[in-house]
């Protein structure tokens, strides 16, 4: 298959979760003997050579504000150049990752007469902007899914308002939810593994809990903080490591020096490296976002890595977090009972054993080569469905011309 991957992120600058996919997603399919082409915006800043198997169209323009996260999409475009590109590269598939950013996957959906995949991450249900997004553009935005044969999502949580949809009867919505997949985000276990041997973070006889993330408001680091303020007292051998950078760091770090809680430190953006031997190393793991996530790559990273997990009770991390995993759900807002559940995962031995056993386990089915497996999988069914669909138009298109030239004779016959 000519497979075309459209991301409409920055790829160049701190890649996140999805140009993450799309890069193994890509590297995976092309060991597998497809042909694949990553399509992406320009980066205004970006002034180097484009890479192998990468298109560029258009550019990138950053975001922020009510969705509680930030990060940039693509925007301008130049309709001759995409026409040019479609005719150029005639691909099978299409797989649009984050449909509804504008403006890329538009453009595309727009002159492209190959069979298309529509790939949903954001979580944009459980949150005032993000519903905002999709009552505002959905009208725009109807033509785009009607283009789509196939839809699929790490969870069930990203297609929550098409599913309201269908369930209002709507018949395109319903066809697409008849052909929607779950296929997780993957994980790469030969790089996530447990260590041989964990080394103290902080120290002899401490315990270290770790943070990776972005420090902006839907991560909900601020509980942590305020949970912790309570724990360290109980329990002063214990450290927290906040790793990663965002809008709210300058806040998070004053939250630290007005409280006088001892024992953090902010390290920063860390590399993939560092990220490994914290995780690797760390005691307990703690994501304690509230809202706007699909799934929870970090945590399966971290799971990988055998961490113990505390995890906000979101939508995504939920259907991450299944099983005995479950024990490791907590109100990050009560500090009283984040706090609690960190002393017991930190105190008492059977319960870390448990956790560190269920992730390594449970992390074996977001292996990356399964993940490639079911997306190849799903073109190949993507293809079957836009040819039978364009039988469909076709036959209809000449039913209805038959039934004219019906009508015409039926006329000129009782004149």
């Amino acid at each position: 298959m000519k497979i075309g991957l459209v991301c409409p992120y920055n790829m160049f600058q701190r890649p996140g979760g999805v140009p993450h996919l799309i890069i193994h997603l890509a590297e995976g399919l092309r060991k597998r003997g497809h042909s694949v082409k990553i399509i992406t915006p320009r980066p205004t800043t970006y002034k180097g050579k484009v890479p192998e198997d990468y298109i560029l169209l258009g550019s990138v323009r950053n975001f922020g504000g009510g969705f509680g996260t930030a990060g940039a999409w693509g925007s301008t475009f130049n309709v001759a150049e995409v026409k040019r590109t479609l005719e150029e590269e005639k691909f099978d598939i299409i797989n649009f990752h984050e449909p509804w950013i504008p403006m890329i996957g538009w453009q595309i959906l727009n002159y492209s007469k190959a069979a298309h995949v529509g790939t949903f991450h954001a979580n944009l249900a459980d949150n005032t902007a993000g519903k905002f997004w999709i009552n505002t553009f959905y009208p725009i935005g109807k033509p785009m899914i009607e283009k789509l044969d196939i839809l699929t999502a790490p969870s069930k949580v990203p297609t929550v308002m098409l599913m309201a949809k269908a369930n209002e009867g709507n018949q395109l919505h319903q066809f697409l939810m008849d052909n929607f997949t779950i296929i997780p985000n993957g994980v790469d276990l030969r790089k996530y593994r447990p260590p041989k041997s964990r080394q103290p973070l902080s120290g002899k006889n401490t315990k270290t809990i770790v943070y990776v993330g972005r420090l902006e408001k839907r991560k909900g680091v601020e509980y942590l903080l305020e949970a912790f303020n309570l724990l360290v007292k109980e329990m002063p051998n214990v450290h927290l490591v906040i790793a990663g950078k965002g809008g709210k760091q300058k806040e998070l770090e004053y939250i630290v020096e007005d409280n006088k809680t001892p024992n953090v430190s902010f390290s920063g953006f860390i590399t993939d490296e560092e990220k490994i031997r914290l995780f690797g190393n760390a005691d307990l793991v703690c994501a304690p976002a509230m809202y706007g996530e699909s799934f929870g790559i970090v945590l399966v990273e971290a799971m990988a890595m055998g961490a113990p997990i505390i995890a906000g009770a979101n939508l995504g991390f939920k259907s991450v977090m299944s099983g005995k995993g479950r024990i490791g759900l907590v109100d990050a807002q009560s500090a009283d009972d984040f706090a609690n559940r960190m002393a017991v995962f930190l105190s008492v031995p059977e319960i870390e054993k448990m956790m560190r056993n269920w992730g390594i386990a449970t992390s074996k089915q977001y292996e990356y080569e399964r993940v490639i497996k079911q997306y190849e999988a799903t073109y190949k069914q993507a293809i079957k469905i836009s040819n039978q669909r364009k039988i469909d138009r076709a036959e209809k298109k000449n039913d209805g011309r038959l039934k004219k030239i019906g009508r015409r004779l039926f006329v000129r016959r009782h004149a």
